[in-house]
């Protein structure tokens, strides 16, 4: 979060903006009476800058900002609402449960924990049902496995998902919207070693291929981009979003999740293909014109 947050600062100054940064603590409400912006960009990747609580704050002062609204940041951040929203409009997902911590309590570890393992096809994605940056996401092969990833997802939150592992390519699809309607950004293939694309991948190791534009035909890039924007307008989202998908060998896009505050950083997806596509500085400097305001 502080890396997107000073890579978009830094790009914003140079366009001659007064840009401050500010992180989210008890002095963000002074720092932004007392600076009083035009506009603010929330760069703060999973728990309260996905959620919708840092979007509502902003509405309650009635700031405009970069991104979507609260209410539809609260929907896409957590995983299972979306996911059933977006099945509802026919687009494919991978079959899941959701578990809160609380059932393991009432109903008896071992009870759920077996029907669990009696439900599920191996392999499984575990993960917390909010959160960014693939923090608390592992795979489990087998039953001893599974409780052990559980452990670990349940450091991040209060309610996990457990959902059906589909093999296949990581696209990432950024949409832009500067209200004259979304428009996607070039596909991007993400091609690791560690076979998926979690938190080390992302920010800690140098192993991870970026494909810009995916290695793809034009059909499935059209494919995954009409997906995209699909999740978009399901959702109502605002300016950016990010859809992850799993391409399978089929050519079938798997939704897997969609990010309102996508990353920033030299290694985020969103950059990545705005390069592609053009003026990413730009870009930045367009947003800043277009945010969100509160009806």
């Amino acid at each position: 979060s502080v890396r997107s947050g000073r890579r978009v600062a830094n790009i914003l100054t140079q366009f001659g903006y007064d840009v401050r940064i500010s992180d989210v603590d008890a002095s963000l409400a002074e720092a932004i009476s007392s600076f009083s912006p035009d506009v603010v960009w929330p760069l703060v990747h999973g728990s309260i800058g996905e959620d919708g609580s840092l979007q509502s704050f902003l509405e309650s002062l009635g700031i405009p900002f970069v991104g979507s609204s609260s209410v539809q940041a609260m929907l896409a951040s957590n995983k299972p609402t979306a996911k059933a929203l977006l099945g509802s409009a026919g687009l494919a997902t991978p079959g899941w449960v959701t578990l809160p911590q609380a059932i393991f309590r009432q109903l008896g570890a071992s009870h759920v924990l077996s029907a669990l393992e009696g439900s599920v096809s191996f392999p499984v994605v575990i993960k917390p049902t909010d959160g960014g940056s693939a923090l608390g996401i592992s795979t489990a092969q087998d039953a001893k496995a599974l409780r052990r990833a559980m452990v670990d997802a349940f450091a991040y939150g209060q309610r996990l998902m457990v959902e059906q592992r589909i093999d296949g390519r990581d696209v990432a699809v950024s949409v832009v919207d500067l209200w004259d309607g979304p428009v996607a950004l070039p596909p991007v293939e993400v091609s690791t070693d560690r076979g998926r694309y979690d938190y080390d991948a992302r920010y800690t190791t140098d192993e991870t291929e970026y494909f810009v534009p995916a290695r793809l035909s034009s059909e499935l890039v059209e494919r995954v981009q009409d997906t995209a924007v699909t999740v978009h307008q399901t959702l109502g989202l605002g300016n950016l979003s990010r859809t992850d998908l799993i391409l399978d060998d089929d050519g079938t896009p798997w939704f897997i999740d969609v990010n309102v505050v996508p990353g920033m950083t030299k290694t985020s997806l969103l950059p990545l293909a705005a390069d592609v596509a053009g003026d990413l500085p730009g870009l930045y400097n367009t947003l800043v014109h277009h945010p969100f305001v509160r009806p």
